[in-house]
Order: C-alpha cells, then sequence, then structure tokens
C-alpha cells in the first residue's frame, strides 16, 4: 500500500506540481544517474529542491531512491514521520553522534551496498535564496568509502524563491537546473572538497544569474 501511495504521490501530485506550477530548465539530464548505486547532491534553498530531483530521475528508480534528511527534523510527530519515511523514503540519519564509537554514516553504507540512488545536500540545512553555503565534509567521507560510486552534481536556481525557507505558500516561478558530470574520489578528503566547490560554482555560473533581488 505504502508503494501504490508514494507512486501516486510522486507521478501526479509532485509532477503536476513541476511541470505545470513551475517552468523547468533543465540542462544536461542525460547525466542524472540510470542506476544504483549512485548520490546525487545538490545546493539546498527549499523542501521544492527534493521533489524536483526524485521528479528529474527515471521513473523506474523510484522505488530505490531515498533522500537523506535529518532524523530529528522529520521524525518530530508520527503523522510528519511516517509521511517523510513512506511516502517520501526519506533516509534518516541522526546530526550527532549518541554513542561513542557511533557511526552516522553507516545507514548511507548499507543503502548504498544494496544499490540505493541517494539524494544528498551537503550544505546541511536550507539555506538563503541563491547563497550556496560551505559544504560539509561528509560527502567527501562517503566518496572515500565508496569511489565507485558515482556521485552527481546539481545546481537548482529559483526554488528558493518558489518556495523560501520557512514559507509554506508555493509561489509558481521559473527554475533551472544544471547537471555537473560525475565527481571522481581524488584520493584525498580535501582535494575532493575543494573539487566540488569549483564543480557547483561552475554550474552557478553556467546560468549567468544576475544577483538575486
Amino acid at each position: 500500500m505504502n508503494r501504490i501511495l508514494r507512486s501516486l504521490f510522486f507521478n501526479v501530485i509532485v509532477r503536476s506540481v513541476v511541470l505545470v506550477g513551475l517552468g523547468l530548465n533543465v540542462r544536461h539530464r542525460e547525466r542524472l544517474p540510470r542506476k544504483g548505486p549512485a548520490i546525487v547532491i545538490a545546493n539546498h534553498n527549499s523542501h521544492l529542491d527534493t521533489m524536483v530531483l526524485m521528479n528529474l530521475l527515471p521513473r523506474k528508480l523510484l522505488p530505490i531512491v531515498q533522500p537523506v534528511a535529518a532524523m530529528d527534523y522529520f521524525l518530530r510527530t508520527p503523522v510528519l514521520a511516517w509521511f517523510a519515511l513512506r511516502i517520501i523514503g526519506i533516509l534518516p540519519l541522526k546530526r550527532n553522534r549518541s554513542e561513542k564509537g557511533e557511526d552516522p554514516l553507516e545507514p548511507v553504507d548499507k543503502a548504498l551496498e544494496a544499490g540505493r540512488v541517494l539524494i544528498f545536500f551537503p550544505e546541511g540545512s536550507r539555506g538563503e535564496p541563491e547563497q550556496m553555503s560551505g559544504f560539509r565534509k561528509g560527502i567527501a567521507h562517503l566518496a572515500e568509502r565508496h569511489p565507485d560510486v558515482p556521485v552527481v552534481p546539481v545546481y537548482l536556481h529559483g526554488l528558493g524563491k518558489a518556495l523560501p525557507k520557512g514559507k509554506v505558500l508555493f509561489v509558481p516561478f521559473f527554475c533551472d537546473v544544471f547537471v555537473g558530470d560525475q565527481l571522481p574520489w581524488t584520493g584525498d578528503k580535501h582535494s575532493y572538497m575543494q573539487q566540488l566547490d569549483e564543480v557547483m560554482h561552475a554550474l552557478a555560473d553556467e546560468g549567468k544569474f544576475s544577483a538575486w533581488e
């Protein structure tokens, strides 16, 4: 039943919002993963970010796609927890270790080993529209552990205007999506993070957007 509800939610409701409510311009869509395991990483300005990325991936991947999200945010109430886990299909992670020696990335390791496609926002929480924050090193740890798993960077523009952080009213707005080439593991976390930063800013520059007002 949950699988049917999830399919209806994304293929009917989300797809309608993305195709009708948003003017979506996608560049280099062919670079998105066609199978798992894989990691899709993106900048984060809106709850719509996850919905758009899941809609852009091939429909056949929906059963194995999981957005990585903070456990304490999405599991606050039973209803929100049910929706996040069963319909959105999030992979909940603890922000901090609760026990000594606990590995917070262990659930991600298991998901990748099972062939999942994960959506990861390395900035952490949602930021201000069109302002990229510093990327956290968790993605570098994953790339080191799983050097053969493709990591695909995506830059999203305009979704922070359509549904900004702290707002519940959706505003139809033209949005852009830029998909980059896979990020190969460099053999070093520092250089990998530098590569990620350079690639994401290069994707942002590709749109030649004016300053956000």
